[in-house]
């Protein structure tokens, strides 16, 4: 009597692999690869935004000694004596405040008012401008240092000495972590 076993006979093996098990690796080798893909651009985009922010210090207002800043103030309102009280109160911050007089260049200014400097008073500008937060710019041609402060119809009053500061601080700290 010949014993039976219930389980049918072995195949032998044919020589292939198995497909669902290659699909996965598949997919997880385009998984690992798109992971390493935004490591690299995020590794990338934090490398330009810490460039950008130091370029950005770079070109931050220089702390000057107010002293060494001549300004010319002019009034493009039709308020009358707004120029001297602006010239006084810029006096009473340190800046040197050679002429004051009504804007007579033919530029409309709008807004708060405009900072009109040459090339090399390009620094003491962007130092006036802390006192005029939103002031426009206009480069000419002029070979001295000399910034020309024009008072525009929005102006009510130069920032105060504490804004002044706080604009300079973040500055430093920054310049300090490049």
């Amino acid at each position: 009597m010949t014993l039976r076993t219930e389980r049918p006979p072995v195949r032998p093996r044919s020589g292939r692999r198995p497909l669902p098990p290659l699909i996965f690796l598949l997919v997880l080798a385009v998984a690992a690869l798109a992971v390493w893909w935004y490591v690299i651009r995020q590794e990338k985009q934090h490398v330009q935004a810490q460039q950008a922010a130091c370029q950005t210090v770079a070109e931050a207002a220089p702390s000057l000694d107010p002293a060494t800043v001549n300004l010319r103030v002019f009034n493009a309102t039709d308020t009358a004596g707004l120029a001297q009280t602006v010239a006084a109160a810029l006096q009473e911050r340190g800046f040197v405040v050679d002429e004051i007089a009504n804007d007579s260049s033919g530029r409309e200014v709008t807004g708060i008012g405009e900072l009109r400097h040459g090339p090399r008073g390009t620094d003491a500008a962007a130092y006036v401008r802390l006192l005029l937060p939103g002031a426009g710019d206009y480069l000419d041609t002029r070979a001295t240092e000399q910034v020309d402060v024009v008072v525009g119809p929005d102006f009510s009053t130069l920032a105060t000495p504490e804004e002044v500061a706080a604009a300079l601080a973040p500055v430093a700290d920054a310049a300090a972590a490049c």
